[in-house]
């Protein structure tokens, strides 16, 4: 009897009714829908890989180390899976001890029994409390101190590492990342009003896209501030390199450590989400603290939907760890309650799916100097992490959202614009 043959019942027992995938086993033999996505079991170690861990991180660990893999387009394959759980043709199986036996069976017959395989390398494993300073400064290093190389083959130009925001046509091919990203820097400061002179704490500021952009375009007084090394590295070398010195100053230290204040504005790009929910309100009271009546705040973050779980034990274990996400009305009342005035949310979904697949892209076209660069295997950490997070946006498991507020004055003024059309508006500032 052939391997296929063999997994077939269990193919049938996982998924109720037709199953979404055909799959092809180690010795070329198949079972499933003939038109469905195929998913490839190189070895009987998938099947050890998933027995020993079922669900998402047994499957991602098989398809890291290669020992599952899936033919052909890999977000077409996940949409029709993602598809299939949303129609409830994909169920959670209440297997019986008959159940459990009967695979156990199987699986010795196929050879696949026997030690745990080991975890790829490359999971995070944090210690301390989490939202602590020194697991924070862990969690950071897991993600962003991979390599500047990396970030800087994968990313355009500014390195921004978030959201762009997408105004060219999308049939248009001049118009690319680093133009969407060049735009969202752009709505940032047109949303802040910046001016010469003004003082903007960028909190979170990354590989200093944000910071870098807003001293040189709009010559502005920034504080960048940033939990990573390799990232703080980067920026001080950019600032060195552009004649900077006197418009950014870098500083190394945690959200909690920031000091000083009364500034014009504030932003904080995709860093909110490592913050956590418990230390949320007093993040939200500091960004408060550190502005000016009338200064505002810019945030960009992410969120989930209302009924959708944040995360997953493969982006806790390999990408983000220690990341939350929430509605974005939740993020709006926290705000709020930390005595801010929320004047404008604007989502970004969509923009985010083109900015991900601007990213897959590249790291498919130039796979090869990738794999050199970190290994093969965390390529396709990557090729996951991108396909699925394009998936999760464009099905709204996830948005990101820009978030303006600003703090009133004593008397209750907000010193705002009456209508936000300059924000949008080409050509001159």
């Amino acid at each position: 009897m052939t391997a296929a043959a063999r997994l077939a019942p269990l193919l049938h027992q996982l998924f109720a009714g037709r199953p979404p995938v055909r799959l092809r086993a180690w010795d070329g033999s198949e079972t499933g829908p003939a038109h469905a996505p195929v998913v490839v079991l190189r070895n009987r170690r998938a099947l050890r890989r998933l027995l020993w861990q079922p669900g998402e991180l047994g499957l991602a660990d098989a398809y890291i180390c290669g020992d599952l893999d899936v033919e052909g387009d890999l977000g077409a394959s996940l949409r029709t899976v993602w598809t299939a759980a949303r129609e409830e043709r994909l169920t959670s199986p209440r297997l019986t001890v008959a159940d459990r036996a009967r695979m156990v069976s199987t699986l010795a017959a196929l050879g696949a029994l026997g030690p745990r395989p080991p975890a790829p390398a490359g999971g995070a494993r944090l210690r301390g409390v989490p939202h602590s300073r020194s697991r924070d400064r862990q969690a950071i290093a897991h993600h962003y101190d991979l390599s500047n190389d990396f970030y800087a083959r994968l990313l355009d130009p500014s390195m921004a590492y978030s959201c762009g925001y997408w105004r060219g046509d999308p049939e248009d091919r001049a118009y690319g990342v680093a133009d969407a990203q060049r735009d969202k820097l752009e709505l940032i400061c047109r949303k802040l009003a910046l001016r010469p002179g003004m003082r903007l704490l960028d909190v979170g500021c990354g590989w200093g896209s944000l910071s870098l952009y807003a001293a040189q375009e709009y010559k502005a007084q920034v504080t960048a501030v940033t939990l990573s090394a390799e990232q703080a590295r980067h920026v001080r070398a950019e600032v060195e390199r552009r004649g900077l010195t006197e418009w950014v100053d870098v500083q190394l230290c945690h959200w909690r450590d920031i000091r000083g204040g009364w500034y014009e504005a504030v932003t904080s790009i995709e860093m909110g989400e490592h913050v956590g929910d418990e230390e949320y309100p007093r993040f939200a009271s500091l960004l408060h603290g550190m502005l000016r009546p009338h200064g505002r705040l810019l945030l960009q973050q992410m969120s989930r939907g209302s009924h959708v779980p944040a995360g997953g034990p493969f982006i806790e274990t390999y990408i983000a760890p220690d990341m939350h996400m929430r509605p974005v009305g939740q993020t709006v009342g926290m705000l709020e309650s930390a005595g801010l005035e929320v004047r404008s949310v604007e989502a970004l979904r969509e923009h985010y799916v083109r900015t991900v697949a601007a990213w897959l892209a590249t790291l498919e076209r130039d796979w090869a100097d990738f794999a050199a660069l970190v290994g093969e295997r965390t390529c396709r950490v990557w090729r996951l992490y991108l396909t699925g997070a394009a998936l999760a946006f464009e099905q709204r498991r996830m948005g990101v959202d820009q978030i303006l507020a600003v703090r009133p004055g004593d008397a209750g003024g907000s010193g705002m614009e009456p209508t936000p059309a300059d924000w949008y508006r080409a050509g001159e500032r």
